[in-house]
């Protein structure tokens, strides 16, 4: 349905003539996330609180005008674009509040507009600690972290925010509000609605308030890194020391072609020749506890053909070891002006096989793809690059390659998003990974939730 001068009449009536936006700049302004694709909205609407996004979902439910909730907008699958036009509900203005900082539970209240690392710091400043930390987390809201299950670096020990989420609040289509969850740390009564609502891309309601668990803060890290001839030893290295008695912090790797285009571009002296890097952080509450978990991890990439082991020894020297991986992506433009970038997961036993079949398909398609990312979880950010984006048959030559890494992630028990989502961008390949039934079974709970359909409609593919 397209929007009436009616329709943003009763918009202003509901929520302020200030908080109700249809000027092309507006639009524009939130037409876009981090894949470039733009889908305009006809209107963007900034809630203040709870009853605002109850009296808006109501309205467009009856009138059947679709809804797309948005956070920071960052995301890599177009999750929060909003394709179907209607309105973006954008939470950032207003509700990105800090509620509690609850010291004797251990948990914190927050609406969906509180940046990650406005809640990290909050909560490091009284001793506790809030694990989850996406690449995005300078700018990307919690509730954005929740509709996509966001991970992190850290995710190799900590996890990822589905296993911080411990109550919601959201609205219903119809302007019904519901709690899924509780703040205690049991609880089996009645369905897991907020696992269900985690990572549903908003999909089946609006959150307005997350409960989230804290631990107490590490008192102490430290961080290494190791050398190997080739990425399959690295790999090798990965899984054998995640069963070795010690679970890292980080466990991230970058492969040939990442560490070359990093080199190329800031010349921080990596070793061009090597087949990968390991870099991982170990934490703790005193020095020996530090240092036998990195005997562990030594010994344990001594025996994968690690040729040289190398511990920070300050802060400063743990961010230069840091610097290639947070600056791996930018890096990739060395390779081309179009970049396809995945965020494929297996268990971790199965990397060395995934990397192995992930270069065969590269050099079937002729196209460079440079992988780098979370091997502490499985996670491999697979990078296709495409020299010259705007030369159909190159693109297609890169797609191509996609569909067959994703299908050889499906062969070997993974999954087609660790963390990035599914949205827009892989909603095609949604029959790969589920069969019909359980495609099905996705549509009824949509259903369920939202009759309708006004909810971020066309997106995970149901």
């Amino acid at each position: 349905m397209q929007l009436q001068q009616e329709d943003l009449n009763r918009f202003e009536k509901l929520i302020g003539k200030e908080n109700v936006a249809s000027d092309k700049a507006h639009l524009i302004a939130y037409c876009y996330d981090a894949t470039r694709q733009r889908y305009e909205p006809e209107a963007v609407l900034f809630p203040r609180n709870e009853e605002d996004v109850q009296n808006i979902l109501r309205y467009c439910n009856e009138k059947g005008i679709a809804v797309t909730t948005r956070g920071a907008g960052s995301g890599f699958t177009g999750g929060s674009l909003p394709a179907s036009g209607g309105i973006v509900l954008a939470m950032q203005r207003h509700m990105n509040q800090i509620l509690e900082i609850d010291m004797q539970n251990m948990v914190a209240r927050v609406q969906p507009g509180v940046l990650n690392m406005e809640l990290q710091k909050a909560v490091e400043e009284v001793g506790l600690f809030y694990p989850p930390d996406p690449a995005s987390q300078e700018y990307s809201t919690i509730g954005g972290n929740v509709s996509e299950n966001a991970g992190g670096m850290r995710a190799a020990k900590y996890g990822i925010t589905k296993d911080y989420v411990m109550a919601l609040r959201a609205v219903l289509p119809n302007g019904e509000v519901i709690r899924a969850g509780k703040k205690t740390i049991k609880d089996v009564a009645g369905f897991n609605v907020a696992g269900i609502l985690t990572a549903s891309e908003g999909s089946l309601a609006v959150m307005t308030e997350i409960t989230l668990k804290l631990i107490a803060k590490p008192k102490m890290k430290k961080t290494a890194m190791g050398i190997f001839p080739t990425v399959t030893e690295a790999m090798d290295a990965v899984y054998k020391t995640m069963a070795g008695g010690v679970t890292p912090v980080a466990m991230e790797f970058l492969d040939k072609l990442t560490i070359q285009a990093v080199e190329q571009k800031f010349a921080k002296g990596l070793p061009k020749d090597a087949g990968a890097i390991l870099i991982t952080d170990v934490d703790g509450n005193s020095e020996q506890e530090l240092d036998a978990q990195l005997d562990i991890i030594k010994a344990s990439f001594d025996a994968n053909g690690c040729g040289e082991f190398k511990i920070a020894a300050d802060e400063n020297e743990a961010a230069d070891l840091w610097f290639a991986r947070r600056n791996a992506s930018p890096s990739l433009a060395v390779y081309g002006n179009k970049k396809l970038n995945e965020d494929i997961t297996v268990p971790r036993s199965k990397l060395p096989q995934l990397l192995t079949k992930i270069y065969e398909i590269a050099g079937k398609y002729d196209v460079n793809v440079p992988c780098f990312g979370h091997t502490g979880d499985g996670n491999v950010h697979t990078n296709v690059m495409v020299k010259d984006g705007n030369d159909p048959q190159q693109l297609e030559r890169g797609h191509k390659a996609i569909e067959e890494i994703f299908q050889a992630t499906v062969d070997l028990e993974g999954t087609l998003s660790g963390e990035h989502g599914i949205g827009l961008a892989k909603a095609e390949f949604m029959p790969m990974a589920f069969s019909e039934a359980e495609l099905e079974l996705f549509r009824r709970i949509k259903h369920a939730f939202d009759p309708k359909g006004i909810l971020n409609p066309g997106k995970m593919g149901i």
